[in-house]
């Protein structure tokens, strides 16, 4: 299959003559005559390759690839300035804000040509850079996966022997209790495979605009009644209920993201709010509308985390104080919460309270609202 190119630039000669090289030349062209018709295009057809003028009226060349760097779904696509002769200063700037290259008006045939084929050379480098960050979360897999499940497996086994070494002499009840535990333990592995399962998914979709253009057309209808269903059954199974304030909410709102993710979102932070604090520490919620977004913020008063503990939530599989507080699974909660959030183009942070002389961790994420 052709390529495509999207060609940005507000001279109707330069986009004819300019497509017209391009497709002689085996290539599909896509053209936009302003900037912000290229901002859209892009988003809609994710093409191979963007070539693009600096000088427009309105929206300029800068402001364009600004936006394109800005979201997931077209971060990666190659990106080529057009500029003229006079203009060739404002290059150093074209390249700091994120361009592959740049071509001089004129330029002929063979220029342009050549400057296309060196983007497909990159692309390749690129793919194999992923090729190697997949092998390098395959290594952590196997640092972390066999060493999660020792422990659990451990403990059923040990369960499986009381009962098989005690048959005759255990009564009714502790057969149910070593039962109830049997199953606590079965759970704790679903979720570990759980959650490993999740992780690879959102990296895998990472990698694809197409599939983060479909996840940001699904839409979750009244996002307060999900945070308000979880809020009560993970506070009934931590027996916090009390400890539970909400105390901003929105209503009649739709969020570009698909309701079994946000559930999963929500369920994270929750879940990971209660790990952190203790019963009668206060686990404080609020939601609202900014700049067509829909905010939410999680802020628990409890143990909170170092700076440096705040540096490692970019990276999976690790745990905090893990002796200390005895958490359980590989440590990819928070890491599978940012993602899902920046997948959907919402922004997600972590402050560390106790940096302010309060308790506790905040967690804000933010995310668009459905069109």
């Amino acid at each position: 299959m052709a390529k495509t190119i999207l060609l940005i630039d507000d001279s109707d000669f330069i986009l004819e003559s300019t497509s017209t090289l391009l497709e002689f030349a085996g290539y599909k062209t896509v053209t936009a005559d302003n900037g912000q018709t290229g901002i859209e295009k892009a988003k809609e057809i994710n093409p191979d390759l963007i070539i693009c003028d600096v000088s427009m009226p309105g929206i300029s060349g800068f402001d364009v690839i600004v936006a394109i760097r800005e979201d997931p779904a077209t971060r990666q696509i190659p990106f080529i300035f057009l500029t003229a002769f006079t203009e060739k200063q404002k290059m150093r700037e074209g390249i700091e804000k994120g361009a592959d290259d740049y071509l001089t008006k004129p330029f002929t045939k063979k220029e342009l040509i050549a400057a296309v084929e060196t983007q497909w050379k990159k692309d390749q480098r690129i793919v194999e850079k992923i090729q190697g960050e997949v092998e390098s979360v395959g290594k952590n897999l196997n640092y972390a996966l066999p060493h999660e499940f020792r422990t659990p497996i451990s403990l059923l086994k040990g369960c499986v022997n009381e009962l098989k070494n005690n048959i005759d002499v255990l009564d009714k009840t502790d057969i149910l209790a070593e039962c109830d535990q049997m199953i606590d333990i079965t759970n704790r592995l679903e979720r570990i495979i759980d959650n490993f399962l999740m992780f690879t998914t959102l990296e895998n979709n990472s990698k694809s605009p197409s599939i983060i253009t479909e996840m940001r057309k699904a839409k979750t209808d009244e996002p307060i009644i999900t945070i308000n269903d979880l809020v009560e059954s993970i506070g009934i199974k931590y027996e916090r209920t009390a400890d539970i304030e909400i105390k901003e909410t929105v209503f009649d709102i739709s969020i570009a993201m698909v309701s079994e993710l946000f559930h999963r979102l929500i369920n994270e932070l929750i879940d990971n709010a209660f790990k952190f604090s203790q019963k009668g520490e206060k686990i404080i919620i609020n939601t609202a509308i900014v700049n067509g977004f829909y905010s939410v913020s999680i802020l628990d008063e409890g143990i909170g985390i170092t700076s440096e503990q705040l540096k490692s939530i970019a990276t999976a599989f690790v745990q905090f104080d893990r002796d200390k507080n005895e958490q359980q699974g590989v440590g990819l909660g928070l890491t599978i919460a940012r993602k899902i959030v920046e997948l959907h183009g919402g922004k997600f942070e972590i402050t560390n309270e106790h940096d302010a002389g309060l308790k506790g961790i905040l967690v804000k994420f933010t995310i668009p609202l459905a069109k």
